[in-house]
């Protein structure tokens, strides 16, 4: 069975965008330093990343492997829906709280549950991409995500939007299970424990 997971680039104090983040400025106000990376060639665009930092490269090409994305609306309007392809064509599954019709690869889903499901069965037997701070929270508290890959970039943001605000007081437990170290990042990944895996 596919496995969702978490994919994000984030700050030290926990920031996956800088404040006043929208469709044209979809990192907002300082956010873009932790793509930086990256090394985006060309447009903001998955497939456009080369990185010559170990981690990012690493993740990046883990990442390009998924077989399909789950993501926020939000965080799926501010990207301009990567163009209708995040990668390599695969399904996008679109969880929001406004359904629309079905465009090409997308599809927009209402319930989590039903998106995370949509999203395995899309991926095959490949793993599905989460993005989206949103989304995470959502999965999280219906228990549908199963890991988590956090690239920390040595940055304090100290404003913005926080991937792990508004979640439940219950804790979530976490294992361990990859980290590295690169001169511009380090990784940490976990599992997530419990949930409906």
């Amino acid at each position: 069975m596919s496995r969702i997971v978490l994919c994000m680039w984030m700050s030290l104090d926990g920031f996956v965008a800088g404040p006043d983040d929208g469709p044209e400025r979809g990192l907002g106000v300082g956010g873009e330093r932790l793509h930086d990376s990256l090394g985006f060639e060309g447009p903001d665009h998955p497939s456009t990343a080369r990185s010559d930092d170990e981690v990012s490269a690493a993740v990046m090409a883990d990442l390009l492997t998924t077989g399909a994305v789950l993501t926020g609306r939000r965080t799926f309007d501010h990207a301009g829906g990567w163009g209708g392809d995040h990668h390599d064509g695969v399904p996008i599954v679109v969880l929001t709280r406004t359904p629309r019709p079905a465009s090409g690869n997308v599809r927009h889903v209402t319930d989590v549950r039903e998106a995370a499901a949509a999203a395995r069965d899309a991926a095959g037997d490949r793993d599905v991409l989460l993005h989206g701070a949103s989304a995470a929270q959502a999965c999280l508290r219906a228990g549908v995500l199963d890991e988590m890959a956090l690239v920390i970039v040595p940055v304090l943001l100290g404003q913005g939007r926080r991937l792990f605000d508004d979640l439940p007081g219950d804790h979530v437990e976490l294992e361990l299970t990859d980290s590295a170290d690169g001169p511009a990042s380090v990784l940490l990944r976990y599992r997530v424990r419990g949930g409906e895996r």
